[in-house]
């Protein structure tokens, strides 16, 4: 790491790029106040999204599993998705859980927020511990959901996790705030 302060970076023209459903792009010229060089970066500016870590004891987890189009593989994850427009993370948090589970949860702790990738995306993640679940119902999947819910001890968690089955990045990071992921992998 350097040890004189970094300078910041000027804009100095942003276009917008096509929309991409749950993105929408832009390009952003900016200059490296190290060489004076202009970059064209491509900026992803997406809604923040959360994350619940839904515990049904102490031991056990609320986990679903899908398709992800990005790799083309089932994922096992925790309960997630996007903060539709004039909700709040933790109304998104509540949606999502009973969205994708059918349970609700009457205890809900919020865990804090990450930028999900500062490299090129603009939103936050927003991760809450659930305690105190029930039952209400089937889940409601949205139309390009197909979603299998299980509930999983932290062992058959870390076996998953050692078998490559959950590999979602901000599932794994999320689980790190509740719970020390490191023992037994």
């Amino acid at each position: 790491m350097s040890e004189t302060p970094q300078s910041a970076w000027k804009t100095t023209r942003t276009e917008p790029g096509p929309d991409l459903v749950i993105f929408r792009s832009r390009f952003d010229w900016v200059v490296n106040p190290r060489n004076g060089m202009t970059l064209k970066a491509i900026v992803l500016e997406a809604r923040d999204w959360v994350n619940v870590v839904a515990m049904v004891s102490d031991d056990k987890l609320v986990v679903v599993s899908q398709y992800r189009f990005g790799n083309g593989r089932m994922s096992l994850e925790i309960p997630a998705g996007l903060v539709d427009p004039g909700e709040t993370p933790l109304q998104a948090a509540k949606r999502e859980l009973e969205e994708e589970t059918g349970y609700t949860a009457r205890e809900w702790k919020p865990l804090g927020w990450s930028f999900a990738n500062p490299a090129f995306l603009t939103n936050r993640a927003h991760t809450f511990l659930a305690r105190g679940l029930d039952r209400v119902g089937d889940p409601s999947p949205e139309e390009g959901e197909d979603l299998a819910v299980a509930e999983l001890t932290l062992a058959e968690i870390r076996q998953a996790i050692r078998e490559e089955r959950m590999r979602n990045t901000m599932t794994l990071f999320a689980l790190s705030r509740v719970f020390d992921m490191r023992s037994d992998i």
